[in-house]
C-alpha cells in the first residue's frame, strides 16, 4: 500500500499482480460511500468518528489528508479496520439477464407425482431453478423413497393444500399462503390433500 499526500487527496494504490494497472483510490469517495452505506448524515458520522463536521466534509471532498489519529477515529466509528478504509469496494457487476414467462409457457415435465412447469428456462447457469409444480400424487407411498438432491428449496403454496414429507421432521400440513424452506439434501416429497391437486412455487438453489 502506498499512501501519497498531494496537499489535496489522500490515494492508495494497490497492485493485483504483476500485470495489473494501479488503481488509485480516492480516500473522501470512499469514506463518503461507507457513510452513505449507513444511511448517516455528515454530522452523525462526525460524531460516531469522534472529529468535527468541518474535518469529516474537508476528508470528504479532497480538501485535506487525515492523519493517522484521524485514520483511526474513522475506522472507529465506521466500525471497520483501517486496511478497510483503503480497500476498493467490491464490483458490482451487473450481467442486466431478465427472462419473462407467460403463464403457460414453462417448459413442462410431467412425472407420476408430479407435474412440474420449469420457469425462466431461457437462462443458463442460473443459480436458482423456479417452476411451477401440480402435486398429483396423494399418498407418500406414491414415491419411488424420498426425493433429494443438492441445494436449498423454497416452497410456497398457490392453490390447494399438501402435506409435506421430511426425513427429519414430523409432516406438516399447509395451504394457500404457507411456505417452507429446507435443505434439499434432506429427503422430502409434497402430497396433495385437497380434493383437486394442488399447485405450488418451488426455488431451488443451484450449487
Amino acid at each position: 500500500m502506498t499512501i501519497r499526500d498531494n496537499g489535496t487527496l489522500l490515494r492508495v494504490t494497490r497492485s493485483r499482480g504483476p500485470d495489473a494497472a494501479v488503481q488509485p483510490l480516492d480516500l473522501g469517495e470512499r469514506v463518503r460511500g461507507l457513510r452513505k452505506e449507513r444511511d448517516w448524515t455528515l454530522e452523525q458520522a462526525a460524531k460516531k468518528a469522534g472529529l468535527a463536521r468541518s474535518t469529516l466534509s474537508k476528508i470528504e471532498n479532497g480538501q485535506m489528508s487525515p492523519t493517522y489519529d484521524a485514520l483511526k477515529k474513522l475506522a472507529t466509528g465506521l466500525d471497520i479496520s483501517i486496511p478497510q478504509l483503503f480497500t476498493p469496494p467490491a464490483d458490482s457487476r451487473v450481467n442486466g439477464r431478465m427472462s419473462l414467462t407467460r403463464t403457460g409457457e414453462g417448459a413442462a415435465h410431467a412425472t407420476t407425482t408430479y407435474e412440474h412447469e420449469l420457469l425462466a428456462e431461457s437462462l443458463s447457469q442460473k443459480k436458482m431453478l423456479p417452476y411451477h409444480a401440480r402435486i398429483r400424487a396423494r399418498t407418500f407411498e406414491e414415491f419411488d423413497g424420498w426425493v433429494r438432491h443438492d441445494g436449498e428449496e423454497f416452497l410456497y403454496v398457490l392453490t390447494g393444500q399438501i402435506r409435506l414429507f421430511t426425513e427429519f421432521y414430523e409432516p406438516v400440513d399447509m395451504r394457500r399462503g404457507d411456505s417452507a424452506y429446507y435443505d434439499a439434501a434432506m429427503g422430502h416429497n409434497v402430497v396433495s390433500i385437497s380434493p383437486d391437486d394442488a399447485t405450488i412455487l418451488w426455488v431451488t438453489s443451484v450449487g
